[in-house]
């Protein structure tokens, strides 16, 4: 049995839609409606900070894709490493972030990162680390700018990143959880080229048929958009890695993932034309101008 953790979220619930075309799949969720209920995907319902869910959840299990989302909770990742050792699972699979191989990222999210790498390395469970950038899904949060205004607001519209479809991620996380070999290994995964979010802009604009104005967000007002939805510290090291996205530390696009999936990464203006619907104007959708 492969266990997803974190498996109603972003690359997750992608994990659980591949595995389960032909596999059973045990799927861990906190206390939202899972999006799947019945064979082959298992939901199980479980708390990080729970160890009875969690041993519960690793029973049988051979791999896990171990997905955490707090950088403040690092007793998360300590929880889900201990219970995976406790319940003999062999092979932990850890969806980290290209940004720990930097050393002059030194933010509260890539130190989280970096330790929770060292924390699996020391358990003594066989592991691989996948470690991929930005996700082309995080333009999304223009999603209702773009409907309601034909706008887009973003931070330092000239910094570059090798974005990458987390669908992609998802392909290479089944392929390290089903296939032998990759013990041991870190994968670096990136899209197929580098885009400003000024460029991204323009292509969703060509998908779209429409015009779209970038604005260009102040470092302060980024922060403080931020901090209307993360803690304090956490928007600060998003801040933080914006700023090294424009000095160019993420536009170097990878070969990992066209070499691990046989085939090239898709394009953003390919996840654009699949997510176009995300983006339609308010009135197609009948909202209110």
């Amino acid at each position: 049995m492969i266990l997803v953790t974190g498996a109603t979220g972003t690359i997750g619930r992608h994990v659980v839609d591949v595995l389960s075309r032909t596999r059973p799949v045990r799927a861990l969720v906190h206390d939202r409606q899972a999006p799947w209920e019945g064979a082959p995907v298992q939901v199980v319902r479980g708390d990080y900070a729970d160890p009875r869910t969690l041993a519960a959840a690793m029973d049988g299990v051979r791999a896990v894709l171990v997905v955490t989302n707090d950088p403040l909770r690092p007793e998360h990742d300590a929880g889900l490493v201990t219970a995976a050792a406790a319940a003999g699972v062999r092979h932990l699979v850890k969806l980290s972030a290209l940004a720990v191989t930097d050393p002059d990222a030194d933010d509260l999210i890539t130190r989280w990162q970096r330790e929770a790498e060292d924390r699996i390395r020391a358990s003594g469970t066989a592991w691989t680390f996948l470690r991929p950038r930005a996700f082309m899904s995080n333009a999304l949060s223009w999603a209702r700018s773009v409907r309601h205004e034909g706008v887009v607001r973003a931070p330092f519209a000239d910094a570059p990143n090798a974005t990458v479809d987390p669908r992609d991620v998802a392909h290479a996380a089944v392929r390290v959880l089903t296939e032998p070999g990759h013990e041991g290994r870190a994968y670096a995964l990136t899209g197929p080229e580098p885009l400003t979010p000024l460029r991204q802009t323009e292509i969703l604009a060509d998908v779209l048929g429409r015009p779209l104005r970038f604005v260009e967000l102040s470092r302060e007002e980024h922060l403080r958009r931020l901090a209307a939805r993360h803690p304090e510290p956490v928007a600060e090291a998003l801040v933080r890695s914006a700023e090294r996205q424009l000095a160019g530390a993420k536009g170097r696009p990878d070969d990992t993932l066209p070499r691990l999936l046989g085939r090239p990464a898709r394009t953003y203006r390919r996840w654009a034309e699949d997510h176009a619907d995300a983006f339609a104007p308010a009135a197609a959708e009948g909202e209110p101008q």
